[in-house]
């Protein structure tokens, strides 16, 4: 709209979340792709669709209703009714959600405890408005954070206080001295939200230790943790337990996603709750429960068709995705060593540039020797045509970051290469252009 015409709204009367940074971030960076569509993204953190065939779904869906049939004994017109009407808020897959929890996380869960969202987002939102009862209620998240996070908090009313991160994925003591600072100041830490493994946008991951300590952390600080996995399966080497794995306190509500291992257009995720609730008649039910009354206000319930998709997937693959994800697996590691080949062979080792070696994942940070903000991906994108995502979008009103994040999950090996050309020369001028300004001023 041109600023001639009449406005029929300001958004000053609408709701103060849609001038929040994080709602701008992820339909800038579209806009930025839509306008440059030569440019090489390195930007989307979307997997590979090398693998996708449109002839997956109806054979997913006939497997689907096949184990419906088979092993829950419904009759063909049951089946119907349960994939193409309204269907149970929480979900019609929670029983196959909690197999794949057991045989590709070691992970046992009651099925009641599973509540199927749409796409892990919802999730986000659900938990985040559960945890709003009242103006002092926040939710703590390690940072950088994964802007969809703070988005849904946002939405939700719910303000997050960032805790530092370190090479270890989270620094503990920085965790505690939030969690008594803001109780000091009469507020109440609800949860905290940490992405244990390969973190968007960080690539940084827990080991065993630090996971084990942060559980321990949250049992005596008396607060909840958020674990979000999506890049689980995708690591390099051995892997190790997720912290609901290693839950022995229900002290973590796990947030999960079919959108990276089987299709992202599906947009199912989910979110096991299994905290106990006492309500105000005296009964106490799961925290899954009164999540699925949030959702039934919200979304009703997600696309059983969507959920027949995914499910049949899970049925198909014997209710685990490692081995189905293998070939996802062994594409996104070799794309991880283009990328850190292709640094070191750009940069000097001890230079100005440096950057991230997670060991699995979708990102590499990397650290430049000057700001990195909007301006400069627009400058990159429309004179270098190479797209990356600046870190300063995963922060919460930080000074300007000198770093920028790099994914290599939906990109050739030559695109790669091509793509650091690109962003090397973008990095040389700009650092030469900084230093004939200094120079200048001098």
């Amino acid at each position: 709209m041109s600023t001639a015409e009449t406005a029929d709204l300001a958004t000053a009367d609408l709701f103060g979340g849609l001038e929040d940074p994080a709602a701008h971030s992820m339909n800038f960076l579209n806009e930025i792709a839509g306008r440059y569509p030569e440019a090489i993204s390195l930007a989307a953190g979307r997997p590979t669709e090398e693998f996708f065939d449109l002839a997956d779904v109806p054979r997913y869906l006939r497997l689907f209703g096949d184990h419906l049939e088979r092993k829950r004994g419904l009759t063909p017109a049951e089946v119907r009714r349960t994939v193409l009407q309204y269907g149970r808020t929480k979900g019609i897959i929670h029983e196959l959600v909690a197999e794949n929890l057991r045989r590709d996380e070691g992970t046992v869960v009651d099925p009641e405890s599973v509540v199927v969202t749409a796409g892990c987002q919802e999730a986000m939102f659900l938990v985040a408005r559960a945890f709003r009862a009242d103006t002092r209620d926040v939710l703590l998240a390690v940072s950088p954070t994964y802007v969809g996070l703070t988005g849904a908090a946002r939405l939700a009313d719910l303000p997050v206080r960032p805790v530092a991160t370190s090479a270890g994925g989270v620094d503990l003591a920085d965790l505690v001295a939030v969690i008594r600072r803001e109780r000091a100041a009469g507020r109440r830490p609800r949860a905290c939200y940490v992405m244990p493994d390969f973190a968007n946008p960080s690539g940084l991951s827990m080991d065993l230790e630090t996971r084990r300590a942060l559980l321990e952390v949250a049992r005596e600080e008396d607060v909840l943790l958020v674990e979000d996995n999506p890049y689980g399966l995708f690591h390099g080497g051995a892997r190790v337990p997720t912290l609901k794995a290693l839950d022995e306190h229900r002290r973590v509500i796990y947030l999960g996603s079919f959108a990276k291992t089987v299709l992202p257009g599906a947009r199912v995720g989910y979110v096991v709750a299994d905290q106990r609730v006492a309500s105000a008649s005296g009964g106490v039910g799961l925290l899954a429960d009164e999540l699925s009354k949030i959702k039934s206000m919200v979304t009703v319930n997600t696309s059983p068709i969507a959920q027949a998709v995914i499910g049949g997937a899970l049925v198909e693959h014997g209710g685990s995705l490692a081995d189905a994800t293998a070939r996802q697996r062994e594409l996104y590691a070799g794309n991880l060593r283009r990328v850190l080949d292709g640094l070191a062979a750009r940069f000097p080792q001890g230079g100005d540039v440096t950057w991230t070696a997670p060991n699995g994942g979708f990102f590499v940070v990397v650290g430049v020797p000057f700001p990195v903000d909007d301006a400069l991906l627009e400058r990159s994108a429309r004179d270098y045509r190479v797209l990356w995502t600046p870190m300063g979008h995963f922060y919460a009103g930080a000074p300007p970051v000198h770093a920028l994040r790099l994914s290599f999950s939906a990109v050739s090996p030559e695109l790669i290469d091509t793509g650091l050309d690109r962003l090397a020369a973008l990095i040389d001028d700009t650092r030469d252009r900084l230093a004939d300004s200094a120079s200048a001023e001098r």
